[in-house]
């Protein structure tokens, strides 16, 4: 008989909890093995977790772009971010400056990217979340 890894671990993903606890009991059972130190579940699930949390961070696919410091040349940095931001004008553009407000809400990683590249050019200090 040969071994078909692929179909036994399809076959165990199929599997419940319950299932599992029952063929590892058979398991101990046949062989005349015992675990050297059992391990809370709590342990288990949370490595898990950890792992999963971890990956929806690498995934993210909209960042938020704001200013944190205008720097010594605020006016350069209005008006970059007038570029950015259609149809703001000079006095909203001003007060989002000087607010430390969000330039950009959304946008996908090329795009935070260059905004924050556009405006540290001019001086500004900009958080990407």
């Amino acid at each position: 008989m040969a071994f078909d890894k692929e179909a036994m671990i399809e076959q165990l993903s199929g599997l419940t909890v319950l299932e599992l606890v029952d063929l590892v009991e058979g398991l101990k059972e046949k062989w005349g093995v015992e675990a050297a130190a059992a391990m809370p579940a709590g342990m288990m699930m949370a490595a898990p977790a950890a792992g999963e949390a971890a990956a929806a961070a690498e995934e993210q696919t909209e960042f938020t772009v704001s200013i944190k410091d205008a720097g010594a040349s605020k006016l350069q940095v209005i008006k970059v971010v007038r570029e950015i931001v259609s149809g703001l004008g000079l006095k909203e553009a001003k007060e989002l400056v000087e607010s430390n407000g969000v330039v950009k809400e959304g946008a996908n990683k090329e795009e935070a990217a260059s905004i924050k590249g556009k405006l540290e050019a001019v001086g500004a200090t900009v958080e990407v979340k």
